[in-house]
């Protein structure tokens, strides 16, 4: 369903929502794509071995930049109540990639089931870069 959402500033913009929850007496409740894409990025960054996702925005700096900017590196695609996420992200130097990024599936996955109800059926990860402590 697409419905033109007011932004912070106020600016008509066009989005995406989707209908979680529609019990016919009380209302509605539904959930913007960039609010998906969000919680994704936030759940991936939770991981150690990731230093920011593809957009260079790290977990710490989100809450300064919105969360917005944090989920420029995350795509999503959601037909049928059903999420296919991407996600670009940036390693730390000396964590091993497969166990970081199953590691990152495993993270996302679990928090867009837990927090929208919809399903997650597939988390692709593409490891961008490695970024190495400054210092080393």
């Amino acid at each position: 369903m697409k419905e033109a959402v007011m932004s912070q500033k106020g600016a008509k913009e066009k989005q995406n929502t989707y209908m979680i929850y529609d019990d016919h007496t009380i209302g509605t409740v539904q959930i913007a794509d960039e609010v998906i894409a969000t919680i994704a990025a936030l759940a991936a960054t939770e991981n150690d071995g990731v230093a920011c996702l593809g957009g260079g925005i790290t977990h710490a700096k989100a809450s300064r930049a919105g969360g917005r900017a944090l989920a420029r590196g995350v795509r999503i695609e959601l037909q049928e109540k059903v999420i296919r996420v991407s996600i670009i992200i940036i390693m730390r130097f000396g964590y091993n990639i497969p166990e970081t990024t199953k590691k990152v599936q495993e993270k996302v996955k679990n928090a867009l089931e837990t927090m929208t109800g919809f399903e997650v059926a597939d988390v692709n990860v593409s490891v961008a870069d490695v970024q190495v402590e400054k210092g080393k």
